[in-house]
């Protein structure tokens, strides 16, 4: 090899390593960053999984939320369990004293026109209000035939037939959820949505009416598993 080859190799090689090094330090600067803001009642979020919408329940013994009653609807039961924690981000494994992990992350609204769209987001409340200290956990999985029909197809069913939007329109601001879509994820979770919801004590007659009214309709034929977990925290 002569002189000048050589010479051109040995730059290439320095410019590959000071790549390679400046990488690192990327990386193991937002692992710090992850590490500092990752923890969540004693768990910690994965490092190189930072989604802002991705988001892991927890059901076990430790948890900010109390589980006050544990129902199956319908389809296969999971374990009950005494608390729930909510951690942004996901987790790096089975923490103890869990009983399960169930994974979604937060989407676009789907199946709604321009002005129910608009209507939702100036009437909906965000979660955590102070006096919020009622919540329900509700995972849902919809069967084959929900997810073979069209768009189109399915929008008829949940707004023009069963009138999603607009029942749930009627119990805002009072309460306030999130739902989180789980067959969006890499990974195949036991559910197709996990939707949380708060309010205050004096709002639970009104959520038992919303969850009463959605259940009756056409939507909810297509449902064929579903856990109902109701929760409190200190206020």
């Amino acid at each position: 090899m002569d002189s000048s080859i050589a010479s051109r190799v040995g730059v290439k090689l320095r410019q590959t390593g000071e790549l390679n090094r400046r990488s690192f330090l990327c990386r193991a600067a937002t692992w710090s960053v992850a590490a500092g803001i990752g923890v969540h009642h004693g768990f910690a979020a994965e490092s190189n999984s930072m989604n802002p919408r991705l988001f892991t329940f927890v059901g076990g013994n430790s948890g900010p939320w109390t589980v006050t009653r544990f129902k199956t609807v319908v389809g296969d039961p999971i374990a009950e369990p005494s608390k729930i924690d909510i951690v942004p981000g996901g987790l790096p494994g089975f923490p103890a004293g869990a009983q399960w992990m169930l994974k979604g992350v937060t989407s676009n609204v789907r199946y709604v026109a321009r002005e129910e769209k608009v209507e939702l987001e100036a009437r909906q409340a965000a979660l955590g209000r102070p006096e919020a200290t009622h919540g329900a956990l509700i995972p849902i999985r919809k069967n084959a035939k929900w997810w073979a029909l069209t768009q189109d197809e399915r929008r008829a069913i949940f707004e023009e037939r069963s009138h999603h939007t607009a029942v749930g329109m009627k119990y805002l601001p009072s309460i306030a959820r999130r739902l989180h879509h789980c067959r969006d994820l890499e990974v195949a979770e036991p559910f197709d949505f996990l939707t949380l919801f708060d309010y205050a004590a004096k709002d639970a007659t009104a959520f038992e009416d919303l969850v009463a009214a959605l259940r009756v309709t056409e939507e909810w034929k297509y449902v064929d598993r579903e856990i109902d977990i109701r929760m409190i925290r200190p206020g």
